[in-house]
């Protein structure tokens, strides 16, 4: 038998005994065919061994590439698996977050403001559209505050349940600009899992898990 015609019968049987796809099936099919080609060579005609070391060494490479592959597959499903379990660890507890949107309730909203500095800041309320509902004057001082609506518009109504969000504009006695942070609480009422990162729902408002400064179980 040639060593071509060995190598054509060794494969096919091995493709027939092996019907796994995998790479480790066909290293094993190789493994055979290697044999079977060594077997079956001219003696005067050696074939070069160097060569199937090469061939060798190149298939095992592939062959750990791949299951390297495997593993950070699985090392990323676990990862998501704990951010899952982690986000749904939120649902039902109050939760405080980097944000200007918070949710009007229960007849309030609330937010916390963080000024470098003392001063004097006009507070705009919009609503889920972006229209001016309200605007309030407040004085600041240095440090963590918080800042409630009763939710009383311009016009006198009383606005409904809803998501609003504020923008400040606050100044010092130097009447120099203040950049003031904005946070806002809310309790979590569900999450979602469909991005990349999960996102906690709070009334309309959805905030990545990430922006979670704090976390109050209830």
């Amino acid at each position: 038998m040639t060593t071509i015609a060995a190598a054509q019968s060794a494969s096919k049987a091995a493709s027939t005994a092996k019907s796994d796809n995998s790479i480790a099936g066909d290293f094993d099919q190789f493994l055979r065919l290697l044999t079977t080609q060594l077997k079956n060579q001219d003696p005067t005609a050696p074939l070069d061994t160097n060569q199937f070391t090469q061939q060798l060494v190149q298939f095992a490479q592939v062959e750990q590439q791949l299951k390297q592959n495997e593993t950070l597959t699985a090392l990323l499903s676990l990862s998501k698996s704990a951010s899952t379990t982690n986000a749904m660890s939120f649902v039902g507890n109050r939760v405080t977050m980097d944000g200007a949107t918070s949710q009007f309730k229960d007849a309030k909203a609330e937010w916390k403001l963080d000024a470098p500095r003392g001063g004097s800041a006009s507070i705009t309320i919009k609503n889920s559209s972006g229209s001016v509902v309200a605007t309030r004057n407040m004085t600041l001082s240095a440090g963590s505050q918080s800042f409630t609506w009763d939710g009383r518009t311009s016009t006198g109504t009383t606005a409904p349940d809803g998501a609003y969000s504020i923008v400040v504009d606050a100044t010092d006695a130097q009447r120099n600009a203040i950049a003031v942070k904005t946070e806002v609480t809310g309790i979590v009422s569900g999450a979602d899992f469909t991005g990349e990162v999960p996102v906690l729902i709070i009334g309309t408002t959805r905030i990545p898990v990430d922006k979670v400064k704090s976390v109050s179980i209830l």
